[in-house]
């Protein structure tokens, strides 16, 4: 099996289609194998048999050859499953993926929309909230509140006061005036 050749669209198909042929072929024998089994089981008396017991056992002992051909032909069934997604997932996806990109194109240019003016809107946008951040005044634009000034305050004391007759000493300590503080 040459694996390069695998990878290709008629390589994995004929692959997968033999796989899938020699599952179904072995399927079809096995399940003829299980109908001549039961044939000659229903046919055989043994020593003790009741009315319909060699059927039963027959039936007993060809399920699990029946079951062994349903589970090749299952696997044959995902043998098919395996191609298609190898179609779908590897081979039409570059194809799949250009279409998409040409449907987006087709839309963008019937609503007006270029990626050229997209860049310039979103260009003009930051340099209008850059300058709404700094401080900068917004022209004509009622959501936005004009920076204010900052505020001005004014001295607790607008002029001094002059200095009282009896203010001769100075103020004492915290403790002269609470000695129980101590």
């Amino acid at each position: 099996m040459d694996i390069n050749n695998l990878f290709t669209e008629q390589g994995m198909r004929n692959d997968t289609g033999e796989q899938r042929d020699t599952w179904m072929n072995d399927a079809q024998q096995i399940r003829q194998l299980a109908q001549i089994i039961q044939a000659r089981l229903v046919n055989t008396r043994i020593d003790g048999d009741g009315t319909g017991s060699a059927g039963r056992r027959a039936r007993k002992v060809i399920r699990p050859w029946v079951q062994a051909a349903r589970l090749l032909e299952k696997a044959a069934a995902k043998m098919e499953g395996a191609n298609a997604v190898y179609l779908r997932e590897v081979v039409e996806l570059p194809a799949r993926r250009a279409k998409e990109l040409e449907r987006k194109e087709l839309r963008r240019q019937r609503l007006g929309i270029a990626a050229s003016a997209t860049q310039q809107k979103v260009a003009q946008s930051l340099h209008t909230s850059a300058h709404t951040l700094n401080g900068s005044p917004q022209y004509g634009n009622p959501q936005v509140t004009p920076v204010q000034a900052a505020p001005q305050y004014t001295p607790p004391m607008p002029y001094q006061f002059a200095p009282s007759a009896s203010s001769g000493q100075p103020v004492g300590d915290i403790a002269d005036l609470f000695p129980e503080a101590l």
